[in-house]
């Protein structure tokens, strides 16, 4: 039976679970499960080691209270003397307190910049009763002297100080409730209370510059979504509920306090992003806690705060049934970078894990996005399992959390296929040496399956590729992902724009994947929002893979709404085709800076020994002629670059002072270091080499093509802050980038920047020998990329024009469209592979495919029985044929059913034999 207060909402959460809370605990765990959580420690060793260790690392500090008593509860940083009431900031940063209070109150933080030049001292060195006027007494990163400094130069000093007395204070607590010795009561007593009492009487800050800092501020920290010590007291106060009671403890300051805090955190925030979804955990947190509104005389109990968690939206903190259609409903992606937006999907499973466990009603049902999200982030995923890195990201695995929420949700609820899916999964990455199944807090112990089901041959092989498809668009972020190839030979390219939160200003950028590591890697965010170092490089043009115009490309950071228009894309987003060679993507973008049309062509292309290259082509030109220059910017990790001429011989670079912000370029150039110069028209190939103990040279080699006067810089930029171990050799994480940069001092439009990118291992297989570049005089936008490739004498051609109602046009060759993609082997005839994306008409050798209507994209495989081909939109296929072969018939792949069609002879050309195709299909064989 559904309670009847909330009726007209969608939570609908059973009028027992009222009833069922009014005992203690309830949030984690309750008295009831504790025989059977008791079993589980004696038989599962990763769990019962967390409580050891919990045991453990509380010793010494039960030793240090029973000789002095108050040993504990006076490092609290409190203003012991002053007992102010009021505290004030100056936008981010604390100001001042004043006023006057009862008792001891708590200190506010220093600051919201996390970065600071001091140290946070050991709790061991905290002096008891700290409250000095001259601020804080701190020793400095990097000289080792101690100095009287503003609490604001603190950065999060006093909070995390609190906190981490506060966490000892909850393991107490929850070994009371394990144990039921009251030495751990009587260790977290005091020192919760004196916490709650501080606070209990001291105000919510005031911000005297009455900036947004006054709408996001909580009670301890400056972000109301960075109130950590909050879940600490209420998980506190929840274990230790019993005690407190029999002891005969007032908890009106407690429950005051709680809500208090729940009414600070709905009322301030940020309404449109991530922020919602972290302040609904720590209000899930609050209402779990307490007990019906009708307990209370302002009537702010469990019903309040989950109405407030669920259902009801106020101006800066929208309810999590009105947060969750900020998902794009389809691809299940959230508007935010990679980083935070795997971030909120284990937030929400956090918050409807604990509901759950409150009213056992698999709450999982009435939010599905939620489990599509969580599938849904695997496309974030390089092929290393860690996640790309645009805007703010970092280069993390997605948390394994989120598989053991979803395994737990599954075996409560007797999903057994689903729990044997997701198992699989983690079992492999378990079984990669990715992730150890083990305890780190209270999630985990109470949570968690206590051992993964063995998984069944159906799913041993279940991996990352299994949730993963050759290319992935996510509009709501301007994200798309191509992937090629498995194992040692696996290619990604992660294309962004700037489009929802923690975006970067970086036009068209991309990250590269290759010999096992992210080689173009982006440079993740600063040491700080607030830094210099974030502000003017590592959120700019600059720090991209992209084009730079005039210096001066920018446009405003984090919050950015500047995606790129998706023009073309094979295979389909989210789809698996059954030609697998090749992927691309053409996309475009105005820089809003310079008012430039810019547009990025991409492609990996899968060569006959399972190696793969790119095939880059950036156009870029200013809308105003007139005077422009453009540079194509791309860094890779490594030791060294090299840049070789036509000649192989390495080409000699000098100084330079060019790139720099005195000449009117960004500051972010400023950031660049170790600048040579040097100018060449000709073709060239750099060459980046990445050098790890005991393993052959990991080669990223560049063969650009040439443009007149075309100057190029070797440079090095800071250290990406979004590579970590899984993504780049641990040699080399806090080491300068390589960088190469070609500068055009005129458009690169018609002739644009063509580079073809070619990862190999030394000693290993290289696909290509070498690449050339030409082009039509009389169809100027046309590219022409040859690449002769090192198996079987083959080589590939691309030809790339700048839209699909471009021509070319050459000797045997016709081509009005985007693409095509040619491979012949040398000394025969036949076509061993051709591709063909955004045509209209296409010859060649005899072929004659032509569209019905819509620009098409087709595939041709030559095999031992002919050809095998697909399309994606209704064409006519003219095939040339000899004189004898005139019974060539089409096999159709349907439905699982083969269809046997015969050619007919083109009447206006014997030599071709023609084939209608009125739809798309995925897969044909044409029998020779």
């Amino acid at each position: 039976m559904f309670y009847r207060l909330l009726i007209f909402y969608f939570l609908m959460v059973p009028r027992v679970f009222f009833s069922q809370i009014e005992s203690h605990p309830r949030i984690y765990t309750t008295n009831q499960d504790k025989e059977a959580f008791l079993q589980t420690l004696e038989e599962v060793e990763w769990k019962n080691e967390l409580v050891d260790r919990k045991k453990e690392n509380l010793e010494k500090y039960l030793e240090f209270v029973e000789k002095d008593s108050e040993w504990l509860v006076s490092r609290l940083q409190m203003n012991w003397k002053t007992k102010h009431d009021k505290v004030f900031l100056k936008g981010g940063k604390f100001s001042h307190s004043e006023g006057s209070a009862p008792v001891p109150t708590v200190r506010y933080s220093g600051t919201r910049d996390w970065a600071t030049d001091y140290k946070r001292p050991r709790l061991e060195n905290v002096e008891p009763y700290f409250d000095d006027p001259r601020g804080l007494y701190l020793e400095h990163k990097k000289t080792g002297r101690k100095e009287w400094i503003h609490p604001s130069k603190a950065g999060f000093a006093i909070e995390k100080l609190n906190e981490q007395i506060m966490r000892l204070v909850e393991d107490a607590a929850f070994l009371y409730w394990l144990t039921g010795d009251s030495k751990y009561a009587e260790f977290a007593s005091p020192v919760f209370f004196k916490y709650i009492d501080g606070m209990h009487y001291r105000d919510a800050p005031i911000d005297l510059k009455n900036s947004n800092q006054q709408y996001i501020s909580g009670l301890a920290t400056f972000e109301v979504i960075h109130e950590g010590i909050l879940l600490q007291l209420v998980s506190t106060y929840d274990f230790l509920f019993n005690y407190f009671k029999s002891n005969q403890y007032s908890l009106d300051n407690s429950v005051a306090v709680f809500q208090k805090w729940g009414d600070q955190i709905i009322k301030n925030g940020i309404p449109d992003n991530n922020w919602n979804l972290f302040q609904a955990r720590f209000l899930t947190y609050v209402a779990l806690v307490l007990e019906n509104n009708e307990n209370y005389k302002n009537g702010k109990g469990q019903e309040y705060f989950l109405d407030h968690t669920f259902n009801i939206s106020t101006d800066r903190q929208i309810s999590i049934k009105e947060s969750l259609l900020v998902y794009d409903q389809e691809t299940a992606m959230w508007p935010e970078c990679a980083s935070y937006s795997v971030h909120v999907i284990t937030t929400l499973l956090n918050i409807i894990t604990l509901l759950d466990q409150a009213t056992n009603n698999n709450e999982f049902l009435n939010y599905p996005i939620i489990e599509k999200a969580v599938l849904a982030s695997f496309q974030y995923l390089f092929p290393s399992g860690y996640m790309v890195g645009f805007g703010d990201s970092h280069h993390n695995m997605i948390s394994p959390e989120n598989f053991e929420l979803l395994i737990a949700n599954y075996r409560k609820y007797n999903l057994v296929e689903k729990e044997a899916l997701i198992s699989g999964l983690l079992s492999q990455i378990i079984d990669d040496e990715l992730y150890e199944r083990k305890a780190k807090g209270y999630f985990e112990l109470f949570f968690y399956v206590d051992k993964l089901n063995a998984y069944s041959d159906k799913h041993k092989n279940v991996s990352i590729e299994s949730f993963t498809t050759p290319t992935f668009y996510a509009p709501n972020v301007s994200m798309l992902n191509q992937r090629m190839g498995e194992g040692d030979n696996a290619i990604m390219v992660s294309t962004v724009g700037s489009f929802g939160n923690h975006a970067h200003a970086n036009g068209i950028s991309l990250e590269l994947f290759a010999n096992n590591y992210v080689l173009g890697p982006d440079m993740g965010r600063g040491s700080s929002y607030w830094h210099p170092d974030h502000r003017e490089f590592y959120s700019r043009f600059p720090a991209h893979n992209t084009v730079i115009v005039d210096g001066k490309s920018d446009y405003s950071a984090m919050r950015t709404y500047y995606p790129f228009k998706l023009d073309n894309v094979f295979p389909k987003s989210g789809k698996k085709p059954s030609f697998d060679k090749i992927t691309f993507s053409k996309v475009s973008f105005v820089e809003p800076k310079t008012i430039s049309n810019q547009q990025r062509f991409t492609a990996i292309i899968k060569t006959k020994n399972k190696a793969s290259y790119v095939v880059d082509v950036f156009r870029s030109k200013k809308q105003k002629e007139g005077i422009q220059s453009h540079e194509y910017f791309y860094h890779n990790l490594g030791q060294s670059l090299d840049v070789i001429d036509e000649n192989n011989k390495k080409i000699q670079f000098e100084p330079t002072t060019d790139l720099n912000s005195k000449n009117g370029r960004l500051k972010g150039y400023d950031y660049l270091t170790d600048k040579f110069k040097a100018e060449s028209s000709n073709d060239l190939k750099a060459v980046f080499k990445l050098k790890t103990d005991d393993n052959p040279d990991n080669i990223m080699k560049l063969w650009v093509k040439g443009s007149p006067n075309q100057t190029i810089y070797k440079v090095n930029l800071p250290t990406s802050n979004a590579i970590e171990k899984g993504t780049a050799p641990i040699e080399i994480l806090n080491e300068l980038m390589p960088t190469l940069v070609l500068k055009r001092e005129n458009s690169a439009w018609e002739n644009p920047f063509v580079v073809v990118f070619n990862p190999y291992i030394e000693g290993g297989i290289n696909p290509i020998k070498t690449v050339t570049y030409s082009s039509l005089k009389e169809y100027p936008t046309t590219q022409i990329i040859d690449v002769e490739l090192n198996d079987d004498n083959a080589k590939d051609r691309i030809t790339v024009n700048a839209s699909e109602n471009d021509i070319a046009l050459g000797n045997s060759f016709y081509q009005k469209g985007l693409l095509s993609i040619i491979r012949e082997s040398k000394g025969t005839e036949e076509i061993d592979l051709l591709f063909l994306s955004g045509m209209t008409k296409f010859e060649y050798k005899g072929w004659d495919i032509v569209s019905s209507g819509e620009p098409f994209s087709f595939s041709l495989e030559k095999t031992e029985e002919g050809f095998l081909i697909s399309n994606d939109n209704p064409i006519t296929i003219n095939m040339p044929i000899s004189k004898t072969d005139k019974n060539i018939e089409i096999q159709i792949f349907e439905n699982g059913k083969i269809v046997k069609r015969k050619g007919t002879t083109n009447r206006n050309n014997p030599a071709q034999i023609v084939f209608k195709l009125s739809k798309p299909y995925d897969k044909m064989l044409i029998l020779k």
